[in-house]
Parts: structure tokens; sequence; C-alpha cells
């Protein structure tokens, strides 16, 4: 195999490697947490897009590595994660309305919205 074919196939392959989202939650990298509970993290982007954003992350993946991967058994989650999303907000007077972005791979990735 060429060593860029064996590059490409070793991307393909889901990784349980620490991510710095599990480096986040163990509290390995700093970040400004803004809500916390047993299921889930609430922090401040370190590269705000907004006056106000909050990336919000399970505390488990159980293989949810982005919203594609969803199966049945994460509905719960995945419920959970938006209703935190709404505690943050309220907690971050935006009493008026905001906006909920979820990105899922690489070409989900867009910022320039």
């Amino acid at each position: 195999m060429a060593n860029s074919d064996k590059e490409a196939a070793l991307a393909a392959v889901p990784s349980e490697a620490p991510t710095v989202f599990d480096k986040i939650i163990n509290k390995e990298i700093p970040a400004t947490v803004v809500y916390e509970d047993d299921k889930a993290l609430a922090f401040r982007d370190i590269n705000p897009q907004a006056p106000v954003h909050v990336l919000v992350i399970p505390k488990v993946r159980d293989g949810l590595t982005g919203l594609s991967k969803a199966e049945e058994r994460h509905v719960e989650i995945l419920g959970h994660l938006l209703y935190v999303a709404k505690i943050v907000a309220k907690q971050e007077g935006l009493d008026d309305g905001f906006r909920i972005v979820i990105n899922d791979g690489p070409n989900g990735l867009c910022q320039g919205e």
C-alpha cells in the first residue's frame, strides 16, 4: 500500500484517541465553562463567531462523533444537549432569541455563513 493510501485508510477509521473536547472535559485544557452537569459541558468558544458563542458537548462520546453518526440510542443525549443550549441562552440573557448551529463533518465547518 502506498504511503498516501495508508494515510487515507487510517484517516477513515474512527479514532477513540482523546480529542480536544475530551481534554476540556477532563480539565487538561482550560476552558471558560458556563454550564456543566453529569451529561453535558458548555463552554465559550476561543474563536467566537458571534457575541455569544458557546459550545455544548456530551461528556461521553458513545460513538456520537457527529450528528451523522447518531443512532437511536443517542436520542436522549441529543435532546439533553438542546435543552442545555436553552438553559445557557437564558443564563446569557438571550431572551429575544438565539441561534443553534450543528457542524457535522469536514464540510460542515463553514464559518462565513
